[in-house]
């Protein structure tokens, strides 16, 4: 059984152009739960805090999965891809060589909700051509049980064969939005050695033989295991299931770009610079 390891409080960040967010992986209290490399929460009704968006940027070497709960995103990329990511959609990019997209509110009012994740790609992949996948709510398989929970399965496949669209090997990650019924409870196999956490959306959970709580806006990092078991008490809860083998690889950053080397980093900088993406 995976129990809780820690339990993370996100930091309050901005982003993009004054974009206001939570981030909970990729902070100096979590620096990265390979292969993922940044989680951010954003959720605000307030239009000062997500109008100014995410005006065009590059990326190389890994990919960036957006979700959104509440409200429309468009996304735009020099390779002429564009689109308007909207409630209950996913879209998982792997940048690839490069890319340089913008991600923009398709609203002025109104709540707009939802997470942007980054996952490693191995070092075999990391100048591939960028690539799409891309899937909106309807096309994402829903399973339910007889006490009203439902999982909605993005990546992986959960222990009655719900299998969710999104293939990336190389990670075999778990990506499972659950809606979790007062007084049921979810188990899920996870393959061992596998990083694994879950970030709670809303209500409370109770977590491992320990029933470790862990609250509203809290990310719980697991033990390693082969299983999890989440379950609630007196009021419904919402939380992602996130999962994936590490690359245990080398790691290196330079703004929005993450390679092995810092030498591939300069390289990013110059091909960017050079006009090459």
């Amino acid at each position: 059984m995976r129990e809780v390891k820690e339990i993370i409080q996100g930091l309050p960040a901005s982003d993009g152009d004054g974009v206001k967010l939570t981030r909970v992986i990729g902070t100096p209290k979590l620096d990265m739960l390979d292969p993922f490399l940044m989680l951010d929460a954003f959720g605000s009704d307030s239009p000062q805090d997500y109008l100014g968006g995410f005006p065009a940027h590059p990326h190389r070497g890994f990919e960036t999965v957006t979700y959104i709960l509440n409200g429309r995103m468009r996304h735009k990329d020099n390779a002429g891809h564009e689109g308007v990511i909207e409630e209950g959609d996913v879209q998982w990019m792997s940048a690839g060589r490069g890319i340089i997209h913008s991600e923009m509110p398709e609203q002025e009012q109104g709540l707009l909700k939802g997470f942007q994740l980054w996952i490693n790609l191995p070092a075999t992949q990391k100048m591939s051509e960028p690539r799409y996948q891309e899937y909106v709510s309807k096309d994402l398989p829903i399973e339910a049980n007889k006490a009203g929970s439902r999982i909605k399965v993005i990546a992986g496949k959960t222990d009655k064969n719900t299998k969710g669209p999104i293939e990336a090997e190389a990670t075999a990650p778990i990506y499972f939005d659950i809606n979790l019924k007062a007084g049921d409870n979810f188990t899920q196999s996870i393959p061992k050695g596998h990083n694994s956490a879950l970030y709670n959306i809303e209500g409370d959970l109770y977590v491992g033989a320990r029933e470790t709580l862990v609250g509203q806006d809290q990310l719980a990092i697991l033990e390693d295991g082969d299983t999890v078991s989440i379950k609630t008490m007196g009021q419904d809860a919402r939380f992602l299931l996130l999962a994936g083998k590490p690359l245990n690889e080398p790691v290196a950053r330079g703004g929005p770009f993450v390679m092995n080397t810092k030498a591939e980093i300069l390289q990013a900088f110059q091909d960017y610079n050079d006009g090459k993406f």
